[in-house]
C-alpha cells in the first residue's frame, strides 16, 4: 500500500512530461495562438488596400519626340461637366516654331517616299489604334460627354477613317493627274504634288474622328503637318501622338500643339516656312478665321476654308470624299517633246 502513492504521484509525473494535464494545457494555449495571429496578420498587410493614382503627365509632340511646353506652361482639362482630368501643356509661340522647323526637316523624305510606302504607314496606325481601342473611348466619352457605345462609334469611324485614308495613297494621283491635249509636237502632263509643311486647326468639338479626318488626307498626300488639337479636348490627340511614335511615322511628319488654339494658330499663320492652312478648327470663331486668313496671305499660303456657316456642325463621319486630299496638292505641268 505504501508503493501505491508512490505510483500515482510518478504517473502524474509522468503525465507532466508525455501528456499535458488539462491545467497547463488551458494555460500555455493563449500564450500560443498570439504567436500564431501576428503571421496571419502579416499576410493581410501585404495586400494592398488602395492603389495611388498614377496620373499621367501629357506632352507635346515635335519632331518625333515629346518635349514639354518651352514655356513650362499647363492649363487644366476637363471633362463634359467640369470634372478635372488631367493638365495639358500649354504650347508657346517657340513651340510652334520648332514644329515648323521639324516639318519642313521631315518633309523632304516623306515626300519623296513612296504612295504606297506612305499608305502602308497609315495603316499600321489603324493597327495600333485597334489595340487601344478601349482607352480611346474612354477618352472620347469623357472629352466629348457621350456614352460609351457613342463614343465608341466615334473611334471605330476614326480607325476606318485612317484605313479609307491609306488605300487612297498611291491613286490620288491616278485621280487628279493627266495627260493634257496641246496642239504641237509635245506630251503635256499635269501631275499632283505635295504643297510642304501645312498647319491644321483640329475640329474643336470632335475631338478624335474629326482630327483624324482633317490630319489623315494631309499626311497620306506626302506633306508634313503641325496640329493644334481641340483645345478644350486634347487628350485623345495627344494619345494619338504616342501611336504616331511608335508606328514607323518619320519624327516631324505629325507635329501636335495643344494649348490656346488663337494663340498658337497666329504664330503658324504668320510664319513663312507655313505653306498651308486649314482652318477647320476655327469654324465656329468667323473672327479668328479671317484674321488667320489675312496673315496668311503675307505669303500667299493655301487656304481651305471652313464650310461656310458649319459653326462646327459638319459630320465628320459623313463620306469625306477626295476634296481633302486634292487641298494640299500642288500640280505640276510638264512638257516633253514627242520624238520622231
Amino acid at each position: 500500500m505504501s508503493d501505491e502513492p508512490k505510483k500515482t504521484a510518478k504517473s502524474g509525473g509522468t503525465a507532466g512530461k508525455t501528456g499535458r494535464p488539462a491545467g497547463k494545457t488551458a494555460a500555455k494555449s493563449p500564450a500560443k495562438s498570439p504567436a500564431k495571429s501576428p503571421a496571419k496578420g502579416r499576410t493581410s498587410v501585404r495586400t494592398p488596400a488602395r492603389r495611388i493614382d498614377v496620373l499621367k503627365t501629357y506632352k507635346l509632340f515635335v519632331g518625333g519626340k515629346f518635349p514639354r511646353s518651352e514655356s513650362g506652361r499647363v492649363y487644366e482639362v476637363t471633362d463634359s461637366e467640369g470634372n478635372w482630368l488631367a493638365n495639358a501643356p500649354q504650347a508657346s509661340r517657340k513651340d510652334a516654331r520648332d514644329a515648323v522647323t521639324a516639318a519642313r526637316k521631315a518633309f523632304g523624305g516623306w515626300s519623296g517616299a513612296t504612295a504606297y510606302n506612305r499608305g502602308q504607314i497609315l495603316y499600321r496606325v489603324a493597327e495600333m489604334l485597334e489595340g487601344r481601342r478601349e482607352q480611346f473611348a474612354a477618352e472620347v466619352a469623357a472629352a466629348e460627354g457621350l456614352p460609351g457605345p457613342a463614343a465608341t462609334a466615334q473611334v471605330d469611324a476614326a480607325i476606318d477613317r485612317w484605313v479609307w485614308y491609306a488605300g487612297w495613297s498611291d491613286k490620288i494621283v491616278q485621280v487628279a493627274g493627266g495627260a493634257n491635249p496641246v496642239a504641237g509636237p509635245f506630251f503635256n502632263l499635269s501631275t499632283p504634288e505635295p504643297t510642304g509643311v501645312v498647319a491644321v486647326l483640329a475640329p474643336q468639338e470632335s475631338s478624335f474622328l474629326g482630327l483624324a479626318s482633317v490630319l489623315a488626307p494631309v499626311i497620306v498626300t506626302g506633306n508634313t503637318a503641325v496640329v493644334v488639337p481641340s483645345e478644350k479636348a486634347p487628350l485623345p490627340a495627344l494619345s494619338l501622338a504616342e501611336v504616331l511614335a511608335t508606328s514607323d511615322v518619320p519624327g516631324g511628319v505629325v507635329n501636335l500643339l495643344s494649348g490656346r488654339t488663337r494663340e498658337v494658330a497666329a504664330t503658324l499663320a504668320a510664319h513663312q516656312d507655313v505653306n498651308a492652312l486649314d482652318l477647320a478648327g476655327a469654324g465656329a470663331d468667323g473672327e479668328l478665321a479671317k484674321e488667320l486668313e489675312t496673315a496668311a496671305a503675307e505669303n500667299l499660303k493655301r487656304v481651305l476654308r471652313p464650310d461656310e456657316g458649319a459653326a462646327e456642325g459638319v459630320d465628320w463621319s459623313a463620306d469625306p470624299g477626295t476634296s481633302r486630299l486634292l487641298a494640299f496638292l500642288e500640280t505640276k505641268t510638264v512638257w516633253h517633246p514627242i520624238g520622231v
